[in-house]
């Protein structure tokens, strides 16, 4: 979004309508504002109203310049307290009254603000079904919907709503989320369940068309997770030479996107699905020049180290890894510390040194159980605990 949206020039205009605010959340000094303003998923975009200090409006996930400017626009009106205005009618005017649909929105937008996911799944489903033809919020309030009901363990409602909404939101903004979040749906699906073959193939088969349709307005990255859930669902199959040809055409992708990037930041945008998809594919060594330009090119970000230390690890060239390790580390802060400390524990046991894979171990516990609350993360502690045990 840094690289891509908020440099597009459409954009100028909004810049004084909001006061903008951007949240490293790796920082201890922002713990407070997420323990306020929990979130949930990376990135994620809040429109706070100053006055009640709450959130008028959440957007989780990207966005093309065109959907961030209706997102800003609903945001501005929600905090006014007038609602929506009306959308997705000819003739309607800033004086009409909104439709039923958009009223129901303002509701559920302002629950799933609160974090509230279970009442504004509920809140959205009631929006959509009073929704007249061609509402203009379709798109957006499917995607908040479906976020809801996968962080409310709704896996086959959430999968049904995607396979429903997908012909209707064919070659939008929001066709690569919603075929993909719905194809994640329905892999989670238990195997003995009776709708999980049915929705896999119709929403494995939504995704191909949206990763085959290059003319479609979306966003990169938002294609290129489709890719992702696309093999995810080949490796469900058990079909690992279609996983493997879903990857090859997921690099071959992100290595044309990244060709017709501008600056380092743009093409460093790639590197992590890049690097994914590489090392599904058994070639972590495709990766080792993109990264070593990123770090070159972005020096005081700890990104490109840290993914060399995974990519030399792949390749059992411990002790670069470990030195990429070192790098990494020298320059990270947060809990993205503790991620680079378990692949160096992961490091330290591929080259066959038990005792400092151990010692890493506890290193990462006692950093992630001294986190303020805010940044402490209960299933994160659990992991560690889970891999010390296994430890020798």
């Amino acid at each position: 979004m840094r690289a891509f949206v908020f440099t597009d020039k459409s954009l100028a205009s909004e810049a004084g309508r909001f006061v903008w605010l951007e949240i490293d959340t790796e920082k201890s000094r922002n713990a407070p504002f997420r323990k306020q303003f929990p979130i949930e998923a990376l990135p994620t975009f809040l429109i706070v109203d100053p006055a009640e200090q709450n959130v008028a409006l959440r957007w989780v996930g990207g966005a093309t310049a065109s959907q961030l400017r209706r997102l800003l626009d609903d945001g501005r009106l929600a905090v006014a307290g007038g609602g929506p205005e009306p959308a997705g009618r000819a003739g309607a005017s800033s004086g009409d009254r909104p439709p039923e649909a958009d009223r129901l929105l303002l509701r559920a937008d302002a629950l799933y603000g609160q974090g509230d996911n279970a009442g504004a799944a509920k809140a959205y489903q009631e929006a959509l079904a009073a929704a007249p033809e061609g509402w203009g919020r379709y798109g957006r309030t499917v995607e908040s919907l479906l976020f809801a009901l996968q962080r409310t363990q709704a896996s086959e409602e959430a999968a049904k709503l995607a396979r429903e909404a997908y012909p209707r939101l064919r070659s939008t903004p929001s066709a690569a989320n919603v075929a993909a979040s719905g194809l994640d749906a329905a892999l989670e699906l238990p195997a003995e369940s009776a709708a999980r073959q049915e929705l896999v193939a119709a929403l494995e088969a939504d995704a191909r068309e949206v990763v085959a349709d290059t003319t479609a307005p979306m966003a990169a990255d938002d294609r290129s997770g489709a890719f992702g859930s696309l093999l995810d669902a080949r490796e469900d199959a058990k079909d690992d030479q279609g996983a493997k040809q879903v990857a090859s055409e997921w690099a071959a992708f992100l290595e044309r996107e990244a060709a017709r990037a501008r600056t380092p930041e743009e093409r460093a945008v790639f590197d992590p699905h890049r690097l994914s998809a590489y090392l599904k594919l058994g070639e972590p060594k495709r990766a080792i020049p993109m990264l070593e330009a990123s770090e070159r090119d972005l020096p005081g970000d700890y990104n490109p180290p840290a993914r060399l230390a995974v990519a030399l690890k792949a390749m059992k060239r411990w002790d670069d890894a470990l030195a990429a390790s070192d790098r990494a580390l020298s320059k990270a802060y947060g809990p993205r510390r503790l991620g680079i400390l378990q692949t160096r524990a992961d490091i330290y046991s591929g080259r066959g040194d038990a005792g400092s894979a151990r010692r890493t171990l506890e290193e990462a516990l006692s950093a992630a159980e001294a986190m303020p609350e805010g940044q402490r993360s209960e299933s994160t502690i659990a992991s560690i605990k889970k891999k010390l045990q296994a430890s020798p």
